[in-house]
């Protein structure tokens, strides 16, 4: 377990400098023979790295439980987006007081049937760039396109009684090219009526933690993990680097 590992080799590593020339270089053989914590300045080469490619350094992380989760790809996404597509949504969810509703078939062989629900603020629509929408039955091709419209978009389910979040494993919620995660382990999601009351402020600013927060989401930051060997004549050293 990735994070495990973090976890034990920050408890037995040391703080490395970059700078602070009042301190003399130290040999990383005695580092390593040192407890921690304390403070070096090393001369070094660098050995290996890893990963080997940037991206790959780009995980999820859960603050509540300390997890780290791979970034899903777009297959991912797109392998749940259409077995929820698979069912049609409920008429009997559309048009409430807090969002207006527009539904459609598409003209595709599968026809199938879309439902975006376009969330009011004092009972009114308002311009596009300030909108969170819902919607229904959409493909990850769909959702860009109206993500490049709309300022939030969040993809949901009927159910009998209200609509529901998609499995974490998608995103809940995108906000231009930026998605956002939820902790599988940490969250307990609740219905989407939740999202009335931020409809209803009077300041409406749809900020992905107030979101989160309404719909039971432990939201997941995106942090950058790097590993470093380091060598000198008398041994190497592993360096860690993590951070938002």
């Amino acid at each position: 377990d990735l994070e495990l590992h973090l976890q034990r080799c920050q408890q037995l590593s040391v703080t490395v400098l970059t700078d602070h020339q009042h301190l003399s270089n130290t040999e990383l053989k005695a580092i390593t023979n040192s407890a921690a914590p304390q403070q070096y300045r090393i001369r070094a080469k660098l050995r290996t790295y890893k990963p080997q490619k940037l991206h790959q350094s780009v995980k999820l992380h859960c603050s509540k439980c300390n997890s780290l989760k791979e970034v899903p790809d777009g297959d991912d996404f797109d392998f749940i987006l259409r077995g929820s597509a698979s069912a049609a949504p409920n008429p009997e969810l559309h048009n409430t007081s807090w969002y207006e509703s527009v539904t459609w078939t598409t003209q595709d062989q599968k026809q199938r049937e879309i439902a975006i629900h376009f969330v009011k603020h004092d009972e009114m629509l308002q311009y596009p760039e300030d909108t969170l929408i819902m919607i229904e039955g959409g493909t990850l091709k769909e959702i860009w396109k109206l993500s490049k419209r709309f300022k939030c978009i969040i993809p949901v389910r009927s159910r009998e009684d209200d609509l529901e979040l998609l499995d974490l494993s998608a995103p809940f919620l995108l906000q231009g090219n930026v998605k956002y995660y939820g902790c599988k382990q940490c969250s307990t999601p609740k219905p989407m009526k939740n999202l009335s009351s931020l409809a209803a402020e009077q300041q409406q600013s749809w900020e992905p933690t107030e979101i989160a927060q309404v719909l039971g989401i432990e939201l997941l930051q995106y942090v950058f993990i790097m590993k470093f060997t380091l060598v000198d004549e008398t041994g190497a050293l592993n360096a860690y680097i993590f951070d938002h």
